[in-house]
């Protein structure tokens, strides 16, 4: 029997079914930064509408990606936070921006280590062997 992720694009494809639309990307994003309403939300996204907004919030909170808290019961007004699975796409949100502001040619120097200051890179780290990979050490033909 074969395994469900017998190559990459599997674990992609299951991905983008889940939140691979540019709303839902966004929404994560904007979360990052920590819990916000959603008049702010709004804003922070810009040219979300509101019912688009509502439809997306619903979404990515029935996946557990992220978690409505009430703040005013009349009329029932919330707050929206993260979850640990919500923060986890934190990584491949923050490495898709940074190549697209490349290949848009956008400057973005990324994330930075907050001790030093430097512009972090990502690299493939094996555990096991505790050193980061070179391009060539990758055990997948046309991974680059």
């Amino acid at each position: 029997m074969a395994r469900m992720q017998d190559h990459p694009a599997d674990g992609l494809d299951a991905a983008l079914a889940r939140i691979g639309d540019r709303w839902s990307l966004l929404i994560v994003n904007a979360l990052l930064g920590g819990a916000m309403r959603f008049n702010e939300l709004q804003e922070a996204l810009g040219a979300i509408t509101s019912s688009v907004l509502t439809q997306r919030l619903r979404h990515l909170g029935g996946l557990r990606l992220l978690v409505a808290t009430p703040y005013s019961a009349r009329p029932p007004r919330y707050s929206y936070a993260l979850t640990a699975s919500g923060r986890e796409l934190a990584g491949a949100t923050r490495l898709l921006a940074r190549w697209g502001s490349v290949q848009a040619g956008i400057p973005d120097d990324g994330p930075v280590h907050q001790l030093c200051g430097t512009v972090l890179e990502a690299r493939w780290y094996c555990p096991t062997c505790e050193r980061a990979l070179a391009e060539d050490e990758r055990g997948e033909p046309g991974f680059i």
